[in-house]
């Protein structure tokens, strides 16, 4: 056992120099858990972010300053105040992409039930926020007026009082979403790809022949390509989020990080397994790549980070219940987002092992058979 540990751990140290040695997987990690991550977090959010907003009161009424106070950060700059003259100019500069004009004698012909029209001039060439700004105005402007207007007038209340309150993202920050999705995703995705370039490296260069001849068997091999490279995308996705998503990014992660990385590990078991797998099949880099893209796709697509699975059919749902990224997903949210513990998401961790038992059995017998065509 001693002997065979010895093997594992040597031949693992051979794969970690042979990676140093490769600078275009080197660039392909740094840049997979940085700048990748960043780019997912803040570029072209969904949600409204210090949009530029002006304001022209010509009412000058309670009403209308209630509806003034009700833009505030983050989701709008605070508002000006300007004159009708100055609307096209701004909007034409740049200035502003929300203009609301709020005619005269808007309050009396509210009161009068008149229900009298509001202006909004959009600068629709910031398109992301344009879309997105329409409908959160009209919500704002709808809600205050509502409100207003029970408390001047006696009508009668509404049967159900809606209260929202908005847990663990408070704001609706996109940021807070893409950056920790994207790690879950890179770590599927990186695992993979360095496992099964890797071997793939090995039999374009040769080297494959020459552990047939050394006294190690297929088992050894395996494991210690996946102990590597686990141990390299597993640094990495830490990493990133101590300095990334906690530091640049400021996103608050409210779960153990000593459990996250206990669930990446028993993750990392089974994509890199699946990457031996996959690397089995394919005689080359670009076949490697093709089959990449037909497993990568479908295991981030359906997995619940990209879309609820709860909004996907119920046959999609029951079949992504066999693969690993679906309960790495679901405790990964539920861990960093909520700050589940271990009774919360022990059901994912034993299903990621399972299933990572049952790909790595599977890639033992397709690698040990490749090894025997080989020899």
């Amino acid at each position: 056992m001693y002997t065979r540990l010895q093997h594992i751990y040597r031949l693992g140290i051979k794969e970690l120099w042979s990676l140093l040695r490769d600078p275009m997987m080197l660039v392909l990690i740094v840049y997979t858990f940085s700048f990748s991550i960043y780019i997912a977090a803040t570029a072209m959010p969904e949600s409204l972010h210090n949009a530029a907003i002006a304001i022209i009161d010509q009412d000058a009424s309670p009403l209308s300053a209630r509806i003034a106070s009700a833009f505030y950060p983050p989701h709008f700059k605070a508002p000006q105040m300007i004159d009708p003259a100055r609307a096209d100019a701004g909007l034409d500069q740049g200035d502003y992409t929300f203009v609301l004009d709020i005619p005269p004698n808007y309050q009396r012909d509210t009161l009068a039930g008149h229900q009298p029209a509001l202006q909004l001039n959009i600068d629709a060439t910031r398109m992301s926020q344009a879309f997105t700004g329409n409908g959160y105005i009209q919500q704002i402007i709808a809600a205050e007026v509502g409100d207003f207007l029970r408390h001047q007038q006696e009508a009668p209340s509404a049967p159900v009082d809606l209260a929202l309150r908005m847990r663990f993202n408070p704001n609706l920050e996109q940021a807070w979403f893409g950056s920790l999705m994207e790690i879950i995703n890179n770590v599927t995705m990186l695992s993979i790809v360095l496992t099964g370039a890797a071997l793939i490296r090995e039999r374009e260069h040769g080297t494959i022949e020459h552990l047939l001849v050394m006294p190690v068997t297929p088992l050894e091999i395996m494991l210690s390509k996946i102990w590597a490279m686990g141990l390299v995308v597993l640094v990495a996705a830490l990493g990133a989020l101590l300095f990334i998503v906690q530091g640049a990014l400021h996103v608050p992660v409210r779960g153990s990080v000593a459990l996250f990385a206990l669930l990446a590990a028993l993750h990392l078991f089974s994509t890199t397994a699946m990457g031996i797998f996959l690397a089995t099949l394919a005689r080359s880099m670009p076949q490697f790549g093709m089959l990449l893209i037909l497993v990568l796709l479908p295991l981030q697509l359906l997995s619940g980070g990209s879309t609820p699975r709860e909004s996907m059919p119920q046959l999609v749902q029951d079949l992504m219940l066999a693969a690993p990224t679906t309960h790495f997903v679901a405790a990964g949210q539920a861990l960093l987002y909520r700050g589940a513990g271990l009774d919360v998401i022990w059901p994912q961790l034993l299903a990621i092992s399972a299933i990572g038992a049952v790909l790595f059995g599977t890639a033992l017998a397709r690698f040990r058979k490749t090894i025997t065509l080989m020899a």
